[in-house]
């Protein structure tokens, strides 16, 4: 019976590069390992036939000939008996605890740039090909956000202000290093190989190791720092927030973040300001907008009045006949903006007008008098008297 094809057990096209096989391998192997399924007889028997698979697509020889006959189990063991054998044929019983992964990765021949199924197993577990530790490279500081509270008039004018930021700088022992640059240290838990073993089942794999990250060795850590490469700092940090600031803006000072290490330039801080509601104004964008109240009077013979503006107090001008929630525009009177620091948005009047007090028999006279000289019905045109 012919078997399922390879490419279609990894999931790929059949001009797939041997990174995807590897991708696609990688993910197979994370869901279907028999350690990640216990006694799961479906999963291991999946997890048999990735394998296979992928030992013979990672593998440019394997993979020329199984493309050009399209089976496996004449072509591709002809093959193998050519010396790209493959520790996954069909029929293999499946136990990894005398598996020779060094032997493996010796007798699949020119390095195929895919990477051997140690080296899969040692991403996927926690495996760490590195012996030595790395020198740590420069390493710019993280940005910091912090919140700050205004008035409305502030966030409208501007402010320089100063706040307090717990940061840090750059250990000034080990310039940021972590360590003393002595000899290395070997891992006792390890013994410097960054792996410990783990057993489960009848696999058996490896994992990184608790102590040091892994690494399994490291020299020994900076006495100032213990190996941070940085040290705290508390620090009074003068700010100026330019005008025209509104609730969510964000506001550079620059180096006042986090300490950068070997050299390296500092973070940034990041002042997020909240602005507070006005009792008379509403902020959208650049304009403001208010509503200010006129007389019956004002409003039928027209008047100039005197409204309030972010920037002080101004004069508008009310036409006769004015309606209450009509819009009048005061241009250039709204709040400064961030992205000119010469402009202004505009400001919004809506009046509304307000009815008289009737404090007198008099004024109540006057009124009836007006009712008498005035009989429009504001009614008529919705049919009513």
């Amino acid at each position: 019976m012919a078997k399922e094809d390879f490419y279609k057990i990894l999931g790929v096209k059949k001009d797939a590069k041997p990174d995807e096989i590897k991708k696609a391998y990688r993910r197979l192997a994370r869901k279907y390992h028999p350690d990640v399924n216990p006694g799961d007889k479906a999963a291991e028997e999946r997890f048999k036939e990735m394998s296979e698979a992928f030992d013979v697509l990672s593998d440019p020889k394997k993979r020329k000939v199984y493309d050009q006959f399209g089976q496996y189990s004449d072509n591709l063991a002809n093959a193998a008996a050519s010396g790209a054998g493959s520790a996954y044929t069909r029929g293999a019983p499946f136990d990894f605890s005398g598996f020779d992964w060094g032997a493996a990765t010796a007798g699949a021949g020119t390095s195929t740039g895919t990477g051997s199924f140690r080296d899969i197993f040692s991403d996927l577990f926690g495996g760490r090909a590195e012996r030595e530790p790395p020198r740590p490279q420069p390493q710019r500081g993280a940005d910091i956000e912090m919140p700050l509270s205004l008035s409305f008039e502030e966030a409208i004018t501007g402010l320089t202000t100063n706040i307090t930021v717990n940061r840090s700088e750059q250990c000034s022992r080990c310039h940021g290093a972590g360590d003393t640059g002595g000899s290395v240290v070997t891992c006792t838990t390890c013994k410097g190989s960054g792996q410990v073993q783990r057993a489960g089942g009848r696999l058996r794999f490896s994992q990184e190791c608790p102590d040091w990250g892994g690494s399994g060795k490291r020299r020994p850590p900076c006495s100032l720092c213990k190996g941070k490469g940085v040290l705290p700092k508390t620090e009074n940090v003068k700010v100026r927030i330019p005008a025209g600031v509104d609730t969510g803006s964000r506001v550079r000072i620059p180096g006042k973040g986090e300490g950068g290490r070997l050299g390296a330039p500092p973070g940034d801080l990041y002042i997020i300001t909240n602005v507070g509601r006005h009792q008379h104004f509403t902020r959208k964008g650049d304009n403001i907008y208010v509503t200010v109240p006129i007389t019956v009077p004002e409003a039928a013979l027209g008047a100039k009045i005197e409204v309030p503006t972010v920037t002080g107090k101004a004069q508008l001008r009310i036409p006769p006949g004015t309606q209450s929630g009509q819009k009048f525009r005061l241009r250039h009177r709204g709040a400064p903006s961030l992205r000119d620091p010469n402009a202004h948005g505009d400001q919004f009047v809506e009046v509304q007008v307000t009815l008289p007090k009737v404090i007198s028999e008099e004024t109540k006279e006057l009124l009836r008098k007006y009712a008498q000289m005035n009989g429009e019905n504001p009614r008529v045109a919705m049919g009513l008297e």
